[in-house]
């Protein structure tokens, strides 16, 4: 692996949101200004092609990147400021499972994106 590409690595392991090929650009450029935007695509399709990447396009027609996690995970995705919220429902992952299973499949991966708005924190809501 290139210092580039080792470089790109450490730039989305340090990620704690879902950055897109730009930022991605941007953060790597810091530390080394001669990296430039198309080995930073060629390097995030590489890793996506190896499984080290998972991309993602939450309804605003870019791919963002987080690093693929051996621990599964949902997003739900706030449709006004684009915060990406991580999350794991055991109620899901059963019911996901039942249904597969009633439609006569074994189920082997899925995703599951959720787009909301925030809502009042009023009690009865």
């Amino acid at each position: 692996m290139t210092e580039q590409r080792r470089i790109i690595a450490r730039v989305l392991d340090k990620a704690r949101d879902h950055p897109d090929v730009e930022e991605v650009h941007r953060r790597a450029v810091k530390v080394d200004d001669k990296i430039s935007l198309s080995t930073v695509y060629r390097t995030l399709k590489l890793f996506e092609s190896k499984g080290i990447l998972e991309r993602h396009n939450f309804g605003e027609g870019r791919g963002v990147y987080e690093i693929a996690e051996s621990e599964h995970h949902d997003h739900l995705i706030d449709v006004k400021t684009g915060r990406v919220i991580e999350f794991q429902n055991e109620d899901i992952e059963a019911l996901q499972e039942a249904i597969a299973r009633k439609l006569g499949y074994r189920l082997v991966g899925h995703r599951l994106e959720l787009y909301g708005e925030k809502t009042s924190s009023k009690k009865g809501r």
